[in-house]
C-alpha cells in the first residue's frame, strides 16, 4: 500500500502544472519586491503590493487541478477526494515557501501584521482552490483554469470597486475597521474550506431520461 501510494504521488506529481504555478508566483514576488524601491511612497505602497502579489499567486492556484488526462484518470479505483487531497498537499510546501519570501522581500518596518496579512493570504488561496474543485466537479473541461484566473481577477476588481464599505475588506493597517475586516476575513477562508471540501467528494450521477425506441 504505500509503494501504490508513492507511485501515484509521483503522477499526480507530473501533471501538477508547475509551470503556471511559477510563472504566477514569480509576478506575485516581483510585486513583493517593489516595495523596496518605492522610496517614501513605500509606507502607503508596501501592502497594496503585498496585497497584488497575493492575487497574482492565488491566479496561478486556480490551474492546480487543470489536468489533460483528466478523463483517463477519472476512471482509476483511486476516490476523487484522495487525488484532490494528494494535489493540494503536494503544493502546499511551495505554497508555505512563496509566502516566507513575499514577507521577507518587503521590508521590515514597512511589513504590515504578519497574523493578518498571512490570514488574507491563506483565505485567497484557499479560495482560489475551492474554486477550481468546484469548477472540476460541475463541469468536464479538463483545463478550467484560464477561465476561473479571468473570473477571479474580474471579482477582485469588482470587490475593490463596489464592495459595501461597512463590510470591508482591503483596508489599511491604520484604519480602525482593520480587527473587523480581519474577522471577516476568517469567515471566508472557513466558507472557502467547507466549499472545498463538499465539493471535492464525488460527483452525484446525473439522471437520464430512458430512451424510447421506435416500433
Amino acid at each position: 500500500m504505500p509503494g501504490l501510494r508513492g507511485e501515484l504521488a509521483v503522477v499526480v506529481c507530473r501533471t501538477l502544472p508547475l509551470g503556471l504555478v511559477g510563472a504566477a508566483g514569480g509576478t506575485g514576488l516581483l510585486m513583493a519586491a517593489l516595495s523596496r524601491t518605492t522610496g517614501e511612497a513605500g509606507e502607503w505602497l508596501a501592502l497594496p503590493l503585498l496585497r497584488v502579489a497575493i492575487l497574482a499567486f492565488a491566479m496561478g492556484l486556480v490551474f492546480l487541478l487543470d489536468d489533460p488526462a483528466r478523463h483517463t484518470t477519472a476512471t482509476v479505483p483511486t476516490p476523487r477526494p484522495v487525488r484532490i487531497a494528494l494535489r493540494v498537499a503536494l503544493v502546499v510546501p511551495v505554497v508555505a515557501a512563496w509566502w516566507t519570501a513575499a514577507l521577507l522581500l518587503v521590508p521590515r518596518e514597512l511589513r504590515p501584521p504578519v497574523a493578518d496579512i498571512t490570514l488574507e493570504a491563506g483565505a485567497a488561496f484557499v479560495l482560489a482552490v475551492a474554486t477550481a474543485v468546484v469548477a472540476v466537479r460541475h463541469s468536464d473541461i479538463a483545463r478550467p483554469g484560464p477561465r476561473l484566473a479571468a473570473g477571479l481577477l474580474t471579482s477582485a476588481a469588482l470587490v475593490l470597486l463596489f464592495w459595501p464599505k461597512r463590510w470591508a475588506l482591503l483596508v489599511p493597517v491604520e484604519d480602525e475597521r482593520w480587527a473587523a475586516a480581519h474577522d471577516r476575513w476568517a469567515v471566508v477562508l472557513v466558507g472557502a474550506v467547507l466549499v472545498g471540501v463538499l465539493g471535492a467528494g464525488e460527483p452525484a450521477r446525473r439522471w437520464s431520461r430512458p430512451v424510447v425506441r421506435g416500433r
